[in-house]
């Protein structure tokens, strides 16, 4: 009898899962009723995988309200499979209210549940409990030919030939998994150190030193920073807020009325980054109105014609003047039509002519000058992505006052909709990396600066900043921060060009960020037994695919039959873990054409193998 073929998923998190809810929603169509054998592999449970796992602290948030999250596709989607609505979390919670859905998770998460708003921001274990919904959705939407095997275990490999049988090595386990197709989707892994991290943690154990490297934070050793001591911080995003939690709440502090109230197990943190100030806050209203027609001047016909120039890409030459043009456009679109009171010309005659303007041209400069009286209210893209450049404090305690200051200026204009031209340009945002994604690798400056405007903390996360730097507990360095080593006195020392002179120093360093993403110092077994295969690397260390289907490239270019991956070590990465409802989610275009491809190899191999018996 011949045996029915074989996909293993690699990653069983959030885009292992929604990979898999495509699978189901294609397979009818694309499958029928064919046996098949579906294996996930991943160490911890699927649905919220690593990141997401259930046993998190209830102090760490998602960074998104509950509104804006969702694992289901809707008709803003671009893609060749079948729509499948499905419930986003806040959704989810009403109907989890109502009785209509019973998820699995322990009474403190039901608890959170019964209390979510569309508004709120979830704890990331009640995340966890929705994307482990979905997952279970999505099983038991497969047909009854598809048989679903679980490995709690860790992929080390993937070998075996382009025109045959795959072969997933698994930790612990003698015998290989036998796969016709594999499909990785192992999210943020660990990463070995390079060569200055390296470097700081010898000095460190040198001199009985504490060096934390990048890390996800909830898995770091915390315990090793001393309540009192100072605490070098590189690093300003997410994960610094995840570190700033922990320390604080994490070890007994409280936030009573604008005010954080110390335990005295805290230690200081002394924090800076390349721009030295915090991502933007969460923008805090909804929108309403008309939006902005996008994409506008970054649309397919756009990106097929860069793809088709012969050789390399440069960004900044490009590829960055049509999306400053295109985030101009959102961003005038909406000042014009909602808050007109602030311009100086008709819409028509603008709009007209800001599409006829070559971007970053002296003519739409004047004209944006001409239209849009107040400076601040033109879009600055550069100052936004670099607000202290140039800016220089006497002392470390007037910049203390100042960035304080820029903090909570952030804080009143992301909750204040007569500045709705900046959720305009969020819109926009998402809009561009739509489009950027179908380039494949276009460097990493784009994706740090879409996270810096379009991902940033709750804007409860910055008033609790706000309250911890009244308190002393956290200390701002400023920007262009640089970490050296004091062999002599065995120490930690940080240097910001914002407060020329002053410098801090520590016995202990943390680096508040996830490891790069590369796959040239990715501690993964299994990718680095797929880069050593002749897997191809971007010049950024990712894993090369194929836009269209997400297969793996070799070195010669040519797509792995066999073989698909999608995640932020991939040229396929999309923007975020998780997609607003009715953003067209260009990670749901990509689950997608991956799903169908999937299925139509396998199908293929499995008609042929009823031919043959």
């Amino acid at each position: 009898m011949t045996p029915a073929p074989s996909i293993v998923v690699i990653g069983g998190g959030p885009r292992g899962t929604g990979v898999i809810e495509r699978i189901a929603a294609n397979a009818v169509e694309l499958y029928g009723d064919r046996p098949l054998d579906l294996h996930v592999v991943d160490p911890h449970p699927a649905g919220g995988g690593r990141i997401w796992r259930p046993d998190q602290s209830p102090l760490l948030w998602m960074n998104s309200m509950a509104e804006d999250v969702t694992m289901f596709t809707d008709e803003t989607v671009e893609l060749a499979g079948p729509v499948v609505a499905g419930p986003a979390l806040d959704a989810w919670a009403e109907d989890v209210r109502a009785g209509h859905i019973t998820p699995d998770a322990d009474p403190a998460v039901l608890a959170e549940i019964h209390g979510l708003a569309g508004a709120d921001f979830p704890t990331r274990r009640l995340q966890s409990a929705y994307l482990r919904w979905t997952y279970e959705r999505a099983l038991a939407a497969l047909p009854p030919g598809i048989t679903v095997h679980e490995h709690r275990t860790t992929a080390l490999a993937v070998t075996g030939p382009r025109g045959g049988r795959q072969r997933v090595r698994l930790q612990d386990r003698p015998e290989p998994l036998l796969a016709d197709l594999v499909v990785l989707t192992v999210g943020h892994l660990d990463a070995e150190q390079d060569p200055e991290q390296q470097g700081l943690a010898d000095f460190a154990r040198r001199h009985d030193l504490v060096h934390l490297p990048p890390d996800f934070t909830a898995d770091s050793d915390l315990d090793a920073l001393r309540p009192g001591e100072p605490v070098i911080v590189r690093g300003f995003g997410l994960a610094f807020v995840d570190l700033m939690v922990l320390l604080t709440e994490g070890r007994g502090g409280r936030h009573e009325n604008g005010e954080y109230l110390p335990s005295g197990r805290e230690p200081v943190l002394y924090v800076g980054s390349r721009r030295g100030v915090p991502y933007h806050a969460k923008i805090g209203y909804p929108w309403t109105g008309e939006r902005p027609p996008l994409p506008q001047h970054l649309g397919p016909a756009w990106t097929e014609e860069l793809l088709s120039r012969t050789g390399p890409l440069d960004f900044r030459r490009d590829i960055w003047p049509a999306v400053a043009k295109e985030l101009g456009h959102a961003h005038y679109h909406r000042l014009f039509t909602a808050h007109p009171e602030r311009t100086a010309l008709a819409h028509e005659v603008f709009a007209e002519k800001y599409a006829a303007a070559d971007p970053g041209s002296p003519e739409l400069a004047g004209l944006i000058a001409e239209a849009v009286p107040d400076p601040a209210d033109r879009l600055d893209l550069d100052a936004l992505d670099r607000p202290l450049d140039g800016v220089r404090h006497d002392s470390p305690e007037a910049f203390q006052e100042a960035l304080r200051a820029h903090i909570t200026a952030d804080l009143a204009r992301r909750h204040d909709p007569e500045h709705s031209e900046d959720l305009a340009v969020f819109l926009g945002l998402l809009s561009a990396y739509a489009q950027l994604i179908r380039l494949g690798d276009i460097g990493s400056w784009w994706h740090g600066f879409f996270s810096y405007l379009a991902s940033g903390p709750p804007g409860p996360r910055l008033h609790q900043l706000l309250a911890l730097s009244r308190a002393g507990v956290v200390r701002f360095l400023g920007a262009d921060l640089t970490v050296e080593t004091d062999e002599e006195q065995g120490l930690f020392r940080a240097r910001s060009a914002t407060v020329p002179g002053a410098r801090t120093e520590a016995r202990a360093l943390v680096e508040a960020r996830l490891p790069d993403p590369s796959l040239r110092h990715t501690a993964s077994p299994l990718l680095r037994a797929l880069r050593d295969g002749g897997a191809a690397i971007t010049d950024d260390g990712l894993l090369a695919v194929d836009p269209a289907d997400s297969r793996v490239l070799d070195d010669e270019g040519r797509p792995h039959p066999r073989r698909l991956a999608l995640g932020p070590f991939t040229t396929a990465r999309a923007g975020g873990a998780f997609t607003r409802p009715r953003t067209g989610g260009p990670a749901f275009r990509q689950n997608d054409a991956a799903a169908r491809a999937a299925l139509t190899f396998l199908r293929d191999l499995s008609c042929r193998g009823l031919l043959a018996s």
